[in-house]
Order: structure tokens, then sequence, then C-alpha cells
């Protein structure tokens, strides 16, 4: 039985396939031999996603089954043929014929009576099609047994357009699902545009559970979907279906470490949504962009502390915050720890920030092994006193709360996307709808800055020293 990687390398000789690209092509095999009916893969641009789903999978399930009927759908009817024609040139191939001799096409103008479009295509003595569309054409007449969705938004203007995706959405519920019967299957495959794209509108109506571990093959729900997220760098809990450790690379032969850090500065939250799959709504945000920064500390400053989050989980970052406060109360971040090293790298890491700034006082939650972390850092620095407490207030209702209050009083360095990416792309991230939010860790660390600052009788109710 031949796989459809082993397909790809016999019609495609000069194709590359990376680690990722095999797990791809085998959640696809999957797909094709019927385990899998509807799929989401989402991954970042320039990554392979359309020649393994949209070029050579209807090829492979043509051969599996040349009685098969299958659509492509793209944003422009253009696109949507280019990938018809390509289509059309494997199985046209010597190579093709080989693998599957009885799925074959029109070649001229024989045989006549079959239909061989840049559209459409036949498959010869048997019921089997390709047809190809643009976003918003129409289908009247044609079942459709398997669809292929591929970049329905041409780029962010599209997607960011309410009236698009409402036209988007309202084509795939008028037209692609009444294309379909009990057993057709999906599949949608694009880069994440925005989190109301169709992905996000599908996943808010319908089940979808993610891809971690190949036995969810074995016990999907009848009506739900399966998506596979390929993060360009790993930030989620390394799994069985993506094994990389954290900030490694996708494609590192393509898009390397550095590259991918580059464009993540340049716009954090379009980075998060285009290469990570993860995408937020500017209106959602609860901080933005809205951070005021600074060039240089004023001359009176009269405390410089610290404020400490120990990981809670393996998943969670360290968050430890050193700041100057001037004599108006206005607050400046001076240096920032955020990890997630394990706690005796990161104590380390910690007491070397508190030296070169200075600190005097370090307040560390006791919350989750806090404790231990604070007294492993105060023996590395005996001349700075080291508090811990117990953080007993719900978080989401402090950090909604005092939101306002954070803007208004933080001020960070001028340079701090450059200095702490990862903070930086977490906090003008953050999603006013809390349980949206992967990580709290930077933004429960701001909310305890300006509860002991601004509200310092409540906030050290439950202080204890080292």
């Amino acid at each position: 039985m031949l796989s459809f990687e082993d397909f790809a390398r016999r019609v495609y000789p000069f194709i590359e396939l990376h680690a990722f690209h095999r797990t791809y092509y085998r959640l696809l095999e999957a797909f094709a031999r019927g385990r899998v009916r509807r799929l989401i893969v989402s991954m970042p641009p320039q990554h392979g996603k359309s020649v393994g789903a949209t070029t050579l999978l209807p090829a492979y399930l043509l051969g599996l089954d040349p009685d098969r009927k299958i659509a492509i759908a793209s944003y422009s009817a253009a696109l949507a043929s280019k990938f018809n024609r390509r289509v059309q040139r494997i199985i046209d191939s010597a190579e093709y014929a080989d693998c599957f001799p009885d799925t074959r096409i029109k070649q001229g103008a024989r045989p006549a009576g079959y239909v061989r479009t840049a559209d459409e295509v036949e498959i010869i003595g048997r019921e089997g099609s390709l047809l190809s569309v643009g976003r918003e054409g129409s289908l009247t007449g044609n079942r459709v047994d398997c669809f292929i969705l591929d970049d329905l938004y041409k780029d962010a203007v599209e997607a960011n357009s309410p009236l698009i995706r409402e036209n988007c959405w309202e084509w795939y519920t008028s037209v692609v699902k009444t294309r379909m019967h009990n057993r057709s299957s999906e599949l949608i495959v694009f880069t994440r545009w925005h989190e109301e794209d169709l992905i996000g509108t599908l996943a808010s109506l319908e089940p979808v559970v993610p891809f971690t571990e190949w036995s969810q093959l074995d016990r999907l729900p009848a009506d739900g979907w399966l998506h596979l997220n390929f993060e360009a760098l790993m930030s989620s809990p390394a799994n069985e279906v993506d094994p990389r450790s954290s900030g490694e690379a996708l494609w590192p032969e393509r898009q390397s470490v550095e590259l991918l850090t580059a464009k993540r500065r340049l716009d954090p939250r379009r980075f998060e949504c285009m290469y990570q799959g993860h995408p937020s709504a500017a209106e959602g945000l609860l901080y933005g962009d809205h951070f005021t920064t600074y060039d240089a500390l004023p001359v009176d400053i009269v405390r410089r502390a610290n404020y400490t989050d120990t990981a809670d989980t393996g998943d969670d970052y360290l968050c430890s915050v050193c700041y100057a406060v001037d004599s108006d109360g206005t607050i400046y971040l001076t240096d920032a720890v955020y990890s997630r090293e394990p706690m005796e790298l990161t104590e380390r890491l910690v007491a070397d920030m508190l030296i070169r700034s200075d600190t005097r006082t370090a307040l560390i939650e006791s919350n989750n092994g806090g404790r231990g972390f604070a007294r492993a850092v105060q023996r590395l620095v005996p001349r700075v006193k080291v508090e811990w407490f117990h953080q007993s207030g719900n978080k989401e209702a402090r950090i909604l709360s005092h939101s306002a209050t954070v803007l208004h009083n933080l001020r960070l360095p001028a340079a701090w996307r450059q200095l702490w990416p990862d903070l930086h792309a977490h906090l003008t991230t953050y999603r006013r709808q809390f349980r949206s939010n992967r990580w709290h860790d930077a933004a429960d660390v701001l909310t305890g800055i300006v509860e002991r600052e601004i509200s310092r009788p409540r906030a050290r109710a439950k202080v204890g020293f080292i």
C-alpha cells in the first residue's frame, strides 16, 4: 500500500521533507484513507502547506478512489485554478501512472466527451472529478465527496474586514455545506489571519480537538474536528505529534530562530496570529500597544524593588521584574527575567538581575514552590531583603480590574520589545477574555506591582520574611 509520503517522493522527486512535513503527510494520509473526516491544519506562511494539501493530496485521493468528487477552494478563482492545473500535471506524469494506472485524464482532444479545463477535470471511465472554485464561487449541481479549502483570505486586509469574513462564512454555510453529504470529508488548511476567521468561527460553534497524539485518530467524535497547529517557534508543551523543545523553529533550514525572532519584534500580535496560529483581535486586547515607554530614568528615584511570580506549571513562565519608583509614584520597569527554564537556573538569573539592578527589596509569591525559590535567592544575594507572600486573590479579577492602573502608572524601557521579546509578545497580545489567554504570568506580575506600590497596605497583608 503506497503511503502518501512515498507517493509525494515519487511524483515530486525534488521535494524536501523536514520532520514536521512527515508528520503533516502522515496525517493527510489518515485523512485520505478516511480515518479523519474533518481536519483543520494551520501553519506559518512558506512552510509547504499547499504543496501537501492542495497539490499532492488531490492527486493521491483520486489515485486511491477514481470515483471521488473533489473540490478545491481558495480566496480567488485564479489561485484555485492554479492548484487544479498542478494536480493535472501530476496525473499526466509517468511517475503517477506507475503509482495509479487506473486514474487517467483527457490528453489533448482525446478521449472526446470528457471535461478538462483549468477549473475542472474528469477521470476517464470513472465518476471522479476535480473542481476548483474561488471564494464565493458557485457549485450549483455539483456533489462533493471531499472539500479542500486553502487560504480563503488573501491577506490581513481581507481577514480584518468584518464584511469579507461574514461573506466567507455565508459562502461556507450556503454553498460548501450544501454540496456535501453524510460521508463527505473536509480539509481546511491555511495560515491564521484573525480570531474570527473560518477556523475561529467553527471552533466557537463545533467541537475542535487539538491534535497532540496519534491515538486520537481512533477516538474522534463523529461531529468534531481534529486541529493540527504548527507553531513557527515552539511555545506549547512538547507532545507526541510535535516533540520540539521550547523556542525551536519549525523549519530552521528555511526560517531560522533568528529570522523568526526578528519578525516577531516587528509585530508581535501579527506574529502570534500568522506564525504561531494564536490570533487575537486588536479590539479584544487588554493592554495592546498602549504601554508608555521611557528613555532614561528620572533623577528622583525613591525606591528600587522586585516582584517575582514563579512558574505554576511546567508550561508557565517564571516572571521576575525589577523596577524603580519616583517621588510621584510612577513605576519604571528596569529589568526582567521571563523564562521557562527550571528553577535551579532561574534562581541564579534572578539573583544576578537583583544585583545589577541595585534592588533593595524582592517580593516573591510563595505559591507553588515560591517559598523555596525565595530562600534560594536570599542565599545568593544576602544583602537584598527577600519577602515571600501567598497570593490568595482571584487572578482574573485582579488582572482585569487593575489593567487601567497598569497602563497609567507603569513605564517600560523604549527598547523593551528587543530586550524581552517573549514578555512583550505576551503582554501586547493579552486578551480581555481571560480564558482565551495561554499565559497569565506577565500580566499577573504587572498587576502585583501596581497593587503593592499603588495600594501598599492591602497588598502587604500576608507577607513573610526569609
